[in-house]
């Protein structure tokens, strides 16, 4: 299958309108190309594998349609058929229009075809097997290799919720709930999302895990993975809410019941999740956080000691950072 790609070069401040001008001559699902910084909420729901601070943002943005291109060359929009010119046209007589009474800057557009190409499968080819020490991390698609055989194996596929253990800080997460799991460990995770970390700890031993995450997305995800890793359904619940500032979440979820808290989020986030999260953990438990980096280290220790915590090591890969603390006695 064939698509050719209409590319806008506009501004921020015009994308919804262009995207919805755009619609109502039947090109429909834009690509977004900006540089506009995450808002605090899309912040509060990143609770894994988290990017540093991207570049400035200059205020251009690029929007892409694509339509698909058929046997004969033509192309179709709304069950018609046309030709690239036509909608070329169609696109720029829009844009002209809309540049009569508000800035969309430069309002170019480009044409181009792309590859043929599967785009449900194509992005399997950045994702393969890999090993954390003794665990192998495979996708779906791929057999674990023979001299794979007696490691311990966790399947798990990318999808819409976040955490496939190639990250830095999922992986500080995972060494440290090594150290820490027993066969009596209740566990919490907070900020689940495809529930690795709760998955593993089962797999670890631990006797029970309960995950929290502010996305829907995150239900079809754990379960999936739930499923696939041969994990009882009894073993590890799921809670869609923010433990934060929701009280009803906070009495689900239970108070000084949880051996763990594992918490691999956003530094931002950390600091006023941590005197929350003593509320959760039992005298003497264990409170593991990454989503740390380099330059917020200090912010989420002393977040820590403030709580009443004893800091009992900090770990570092790349330019990530994992604290691990525990509730006094």
């Amino acid at each position: 299958m064939k698509w050719m790609k209409f590319k806008i070069k506009t501004i921020t401040d015009a994308e919804d309108i262009i995207i919805s001008t755009l619609y109502d001559i039947g090109l429909e699902g834009a690509q977004i190309e900006d540089k506009v910084p995450l808002t605090a909420a899309e912040k509060e729901q990143m609770f894994v594998d988290i990017l540093p601070d991207g570049p400035e943002d200059d205020g251009i943005a690029y929007l892409s349609f694509f339509v698909e291109e058929k046997e004969d060359g033509s192309l179709e929009v709304c069950g018609e058929k046309k030709t690239p010119d036509q909608i070329m046209k169609e696109v720029t007589n829009e844009l002209e229009e809309l540049r009569t009474f508000m800035d969309i800057g430069e309002g170019s557009v480009s044409v181009d075809e792309t590859e043929d190409i599967d785009w449900i499968n194509n992005w399997k080819q950045y994702f393969h097997q890999f090993t954390i020490d003794d665990v192998l991390v495979i996708p779906s698609w791929e057999e674990v290799q023979p001299e794979d055989q007696n490691k311990m194996i966790l399947h798990i596929d990318p999808g819409t919720a976040f955490g496939t253990g190639m990250h830095d800080t999922t992986q500080l997460c995972i060494r440290q709930l090594r150290k820490f799991i027993t066969p009596e460990t209740v566990l919490l995770d907070v900020g689940t999302g495809s529930g690795i970390l709760a998955i593993l700890s089962i797999m670890f031993g631990a006797k029970k895990a309960i995950g929290t995450d502010l996305d829907p997305c995150a239900i079809e995800a754990v379960r999936e993975n739930k499923e696939v890793n041969g994990i009882p359904e009894d073993a590890f619940e799921l809670l869609i809410g923010n433990i934060i500032t929701e009280k009803e979440i906070q009495d689900k979820v239970g108070y000084e019941c949880y051996d763990i808290v594992v918490a691999n989020i956003l530094a931002d986030v950390l600091v006023p999740l941590t005197p929350v999260i003593m509320h959760q953990l039992k005298k003497g438990g264990i409170y593991i956080t990454s989503g740390i980096i380099d330059d917020k280290e200090q912010t989420v220790v002393e977040a820590v000691k403030a709580a009443g915590m004893e800091v009992l090591e900090v770990t570092y890969q790349g330019e990530w950072v994992s604290v691990t603390a525990r509730k006094p006695l």
